[in-house]
């Protein structure tokens, strides 16, 4: 079955991408891969701290995760999967990329009000033509009537 990889965070944009992918799925009859990123976290001298931190930075990524899971249950009821890892964003998506051959294409959402964003802009640009799938793109400013008449 192919996936549509998701990257979720706390924007807008990313709910929009979500929502996409998901109608998309159902239509297809694929599945989607919710992937939420741990950024690492800067070095702090005492270690229980530093753990502390790291702890809940996995936590708010499960959270993300299981809660993008439910918004799909509720949206498209496709099949799903959700993956946390630890690390920098770009490197993230790429070795996931890397190890799946069963992504359909990477879903990302596109700010409303401001420029590309980092995962955006590193996506569409140099790396774009040696990726293994097409990115998508989704326009944060789309409507829910709009998204669903594109997907």
């Amino acid at each position: 079955m192919r996936s549509y990889l998701v990257v979720v965070d706390e924007t807008g944009e990313a709910d929009v991408a979500l929502r996409y992918a998901a109608r998309r799925a159902a239509r297809t009859g694929g599945s989607v891969l919710i992937l939420a990123v741990m950024p690492p976290q800067e070095f702090v001298q005492w270690g229980a701290v530093q753990a502390a931190m790291e702890e809940e930075a996995r936590l708010r990524a499960e959270a993300m995760g299981l809660q993008a899971a439910s918004a799909i249950d509720e949206e498209a009821g496709v099949q799903r999967a959700v993956l946390v890892r630890h690390g920098e964003p770009v490197r993230v998506i790429a070795d996931v990329l890397k190890e799946r051959e069963d992504i359909a294409a990477l879903v990302l959402g596109a700010a409303a009000e401001s420029g590309p964003g980092p995962l955006v802009a590193h996506f569409s640009g140099a790396v774009a033509g040696t990726l293994p799938c097409p990115v998508v793109i989704v326009p944060g400013r789309l409507s829910d009537e709009a998204l669903d008449r594109l997907s």
